[in-house]
């Protein structure tokens, strides 16, 4: 039932917003045309910044800094039970979903997805976010200036779900 409805669903929607507008006699083409330019515009507005920060984890993955970092952190990071494996992953998704997931693919390659990295990398990388990409991405959009507690609270929001990921992948793997 889930799967014919998952199906549906798109098919669905697309209908009912065209039957919609067709009922209220709305230029339905237009407003297409005119979303489509106005989500080009936004895009064209938003690329310097995905180019700055996909740039800029290729050159720490490229360099090795990002191996260096995860050396140095190692040890803090073993205080609070995170494995040194999964420092550049975290450092990463702070920045980068795609980069962060090229690094969870490693790990799954090297460790593999059922081990217990595997699990708490793919724990880690569903409870936190890519917080400085969202906040270049949706505050350069809107022309947000001023970010006052937002990024200590994504900060302190993402150190929550990194260990929750530690704790909710405890004694997973094999």
């Amino acid at each position: 039932m889930i799967a014919w409805l998952s199906q549906i669903l798109i098919p669905f929607t697309v209908c009912y917003i065209i039957g919609f507008g067709l009922l209220s006699k709305r230029p339905v083409f237009d407003d297409f045309l005119d979303g489509a330019k106005s989500g080009m515009k936004m895009v064209a507005g938003i690329l310097p910044t995905l180019i700055g920060l996909m740039t800029a984890v290729g050159v720490l993955r490229a360099s090795g800094l990002l191996d260096i970092l995860g050396e140095l952190l190692r040890v803090p990071a073993g205080w609070f039970h995170l494995p040194g494996e999964l420092v550049p992953l975290t450092l990463v998704r702070l920045i980068s979903n795609s980069a962060a997931t090229g690094l969870a693919l490693d790990i799954f390659a090297k460790y593999g997805p059922d081990s217990a990295l595997g699990m708490t990398a793919s724990v880690l990388m569903s409870c936190t976010e890519t917080v400085f990409y969202c906040l270049s991405v949706y505050f350069g959009t809107a022309k947000i200036r001023k970010t006052r507690y937002t990024v200590p609270g994504a900060l302190f929001a993402t150190a929550v779900g990194i260990a929750a990921s530690i704790l909710l992948s405890r004694g997973m793997g094999s």
